[in-house]
């Protein structure tokens, strides 16, 4: 069978990639080996974490808000099993919902593992299918470390800790980015003693400092432990328990940690395994990602590749936007994607959520800036919700008022930080984002705030 596009991994970006050229006019056909569309994203990442962080979210509220409210009775008791079967019930309802848009957009579902055996070809089993393009979206999976054996039962990664079996009483967490921090946070809620152990002397690499250093704290508020500047030696499972041995960098100085179960989560490496790029003379990075140019092509004629397994950061709609974009490509269109206002979103709670430029990435090219800052504390709305955590943080050109970037720690700081984002994408200055109209009492409000610092000062600070 022939396609104008074959698109290989049912993801965030190849699926939307694939509705997209469906869209645009092209006959296209989605190869996925799992059993449920979504890629890593649907059924092992994003939707069911989230599910795990929002139910944990009203369990701590339950616990320590709720009394403050007036809403007194028995403190809610967790019933592992069922809370397990709520993330999975998300999980499903979402796969058949892109399951139901490929149906309604006649994209062809060819179930199975993708090999190219030559171009324009893709091998699925005993089959092989002809297309005149091929997009390669099979995303990424969790990068390995030295001497740590994963078996996803005590040792795990993100995909183990969706599922563990119990909830563990002492939880080692290696790796102080967003997935390590979000399931640390899910467990402590739960009841676990939760350390984080970070090779770096910060957490959140690549995020603004000021909010890193605050967002450390508040996690530590929460019984949540660090160590930081520590390179992790060995990690070792023993009957049910782990074993976590560590160097100190500042003296080289040994040490262990005992937990019952281990979190590895030191970042994400580009899934391409089987799909004979090697024979085929695909270009790689020295990072082990495709090499594509500006338009998403490889350099194999009618081969390209988008999401985690070419440059840039591993989020589900960064390759979602480059899933649009090589579709309208590819349909002869103008597709594009703004990778300077891409926001980057950590749903603990507090949230923090990032977009553009931080102040460490201005210092280094030498612009001058201005920073407006506002504290959740004076919001009337976060006050009401006990949610005063945290600030909104502006950073604007110090002569044009352009707004370069904006970060934000507090309540749905991932839901307020597309009002900068759309912001930025029209070039506006931080003085349109203050003389803009916020309801009240909102969060919203905040950003408005910070704005208004940028200029002559807050009215509520």
């Amino acid at each position: 069978m022939s396609y104008d596009l074959i698109v290989i991994g049912a993801g965030p970006g190849g699926y939307v990639c694939a509705i997209r050229a469906a869209q645009l006019g092209l006959k296209v056909a989605c190869v996925e080996g799992r059993d449920t569309l979504g890629g890593t994203c649907l059924n092992v990442g994003c939707i069911p974490s989230k599910a795990l962080l929002h139910a944990t979210h009203q369990l701590h509220e339950a616990e320590h808000n709720f009394e403050a409210m007036g809403l007194t009775g028995a403190k809610p008791k967790v019933d592992w099993k069922k809370m397990l079967g709520y993330k999975s019930d998300v999980i499903g309802q979402n796969t058949k919902g892109i399951e139901f848009l490929f149906k309604k957009n006649k994209v062809d579902w060819i179930k199975g593992w993708a090999s190219l055996p030559a171009p324009g070809k893709v091998q699925v089993g005993d089959t092989t299918y002809d297309a005149k393009k091929i997009v390669i979206a099979s995303g990424s999976q969790s990068s390995p470390l030295n001497g740590v054996e994963v078996d996803e039962k005590t040792i795990v990664t993100s995909t183990g800790a969706l599922e563990l079996v119990k909830i563990p009483k002492k939880l080692i967490v290696i790796g102080a980015g967003v997935i390590g921090l979000e399931m640390g946070s899910v467990y402590a809620r739960l009841g676990a003693e939760v350390t984080v152990v970070e090779y770096l002397d910060r957490i959140i690499p690549g995020n603004d400092g000021e909010v890193a250093k605050s967002f450390q704290r508040l996690l530590g508020k929460q019984g949540i432990t660090f160590i930081l500047g520590a390179a992790v030696q060995s990690a070792t499972a023993t009957k049910g328990k782990a074993t976590v041995s560590y160097k100190l960098r500042k003296d080289d100085s040994e040490h262990t940690l005992d937990a019952d179960t281990v979190l590895l989560a030191t970042g994400r490496r580009p899934f391409v395994d089987g799909l004979g790029l090697d024979a085929l003379g695909v270009k790689m990075t020295e990072r082990g990602q495709i090499a594509t140019d500006k338009h998403y092509a490889t350099n194999v004629e009618g081969l390209y590749a988008i999401g985690d397994v070419i440059e840039g950061p591993m989020l589900a709609h960064k390759a979602e936007d480059e899933g649009m974009a090589v579709a309208e490509i590819l349909a002869g269109q103008a597709g594009h994607v703004n990778y300077g206002v891409i926001p980057g979103v950590i749903y603990t709670w507090p949230e923090v959520a990032s977009v553009g430029e931080t102040e460490e990435t201005l210092k280094e090219a030498g612009r001058a800036y201005k920073v407006g800052k506002f504290s959740f504390m004076g919001n009337g709305r976060a006050k009401a919700n006990f949610a005063g955590d945290g600030f909104v943080k502006i950073l604007a050109d110090k002569h044009t008022d352009r707004i370069l970037g904006a970060h934000i720690i507090g309540p749905y700081a991932g839901d307020l930080i597309h009002e900068l984002c759309v912001a930025m994408e029209f070039g506006a200055s931080a003085e349109d984002l203050a003389r803009t109209c916020h309801a009240h009492p909102t969060y919203s409000e905040a950003v408005r705030e910070a704005a208004l610092a940028c200029g002559d000062g807050a009215i509520h600070a």
